[in-house]
């Protein structure tokens, strides 16, 4: 079974063996929170043999859309009945604690394909939100390749998935890809072009850009601290300090250069920092302080 591959916890919380005691926990229990597809088979039943791997593939396939339960009708008899099984193969799909789908016999793969597809369905967001999360824990452990291929395959569900796709250009951003990155956010399907997420993942390449160019971090710092008033030298320590990953003394140093003079360079300081909040999650510490500084700063 597929417990046997690279990840046998994750296949073995998707494909399960049913028991008469496990039933009700594992179907309709379970089935409330994502759909349960449940394959009726038997040990001498020939076109079972080629049905079970085939629905297994299909199910794992859906990375976590559905999951799958497999009971055997000579072990199972008692399920078998409650449920009018008259022939194997049967399959049921549970959502809800009920069966709402099926079919009798082996399929075509083509249909067996629409009918996951359509169990998938079931479930409003089919699990996307979960892998999403599941993507971006990736990318914060560095893992911005894997991340990158979890995104693009989100992205083949849901093609205007926001999230997914500002993932995806976040990830190419990691990876040091920007001029992908950049196509990525040109070819951006209308809905997607208008949200939130793909503004955040603008904002991470602009910086990316600049921290590309930064200058060196210790001849600017040490021009700020002969002439604090050298407002384009500290405005490029911010930038070499983000390009070295210090965002929170970033936001120190263009706080002060707006305090010092916020209309330097057309506003170039608050600009700079309301790039840097867009880039950063919203609840992010700094992002907060930030916005509380500058703000005070703004209405005193």
């Amino acid at each position: 079974m597929l417990g046997m591959g690279d990840k046998p916890q994750a296949d073995a919380n998707l494909i399960k063996d049913a028991t008469e005691a496990s039933f009700m926990a594992d179907v309709i229990e379970a089935s409330r929170e994502v759909p349960v597809i449940v394959d009726f088979w038997a040990t001498w039943c020939g076109p079972c043999k080629t049905l079970g791997p085939m629905l297994e593939a299909a199910v794992t396939a859906a990375r976590g859309k559905v999951r799958m339960v497999k009971v055997d009708v000579d072990q199972n008899q008692r399920i078998a009945a409650q449920l009018r099984i008259q022939s194997i193969p049967t399959v049921y799909a549970f959502w809800q604690g009920q069966p709402v789908d099926g079919f009798q016999g082996a399929v075509p793969a083509s249909e067996l394909k629409a009918f996951i597809e359509r169990v998938s369905a079931l479930a409003g967001d089919g699990g996307l939100a979960e892998a999403i999360q599941a993507a971006e824990d990736m990318l914060t452990e560095g893992a911005a390749a894997d991340a990158a291929e979890t995104f693009a395959a989100i992205l083949g569900e849901e093609a205007e998935n926001a999230a997914a796709y500002g993932g995806l250009v976040r990830a190419h951003i990691a990876l040091g890809d920007l001029d992908q990155a950049e196509a990525l956010i040109a070819a951006a399907p209308a809905p997607v072009a208008k949200s939130k997420e793909l503004d955040a993942a603008r904002a991470q390449l602009e910086l990316a850009r600049q921290a590309a160019n930064a200058g060196p971090e210790a001849e600017l710092r040490a021009a700020v601290e002969a002439n604090p008033d050298d407002h384009r030298a500290r405005f490029d320590l911010a930038a070499a300090l983000l390009a070295a990953g210090n965002q929170k003394e970033a936001v120190d140093e263009l706080l002060e250069l707006f305090r010092r003079d916020r209309e330097w360079n057309d506003g170039a300081a608050k600009t700079q920092l309301f790039t840097i909040f867009e880039a950063l999650k919203p609840q992010d510490p700094i992002v907060l302080a930030g916005r509380r500084r500058l703000s005070s700063m703004i209405f005193a």
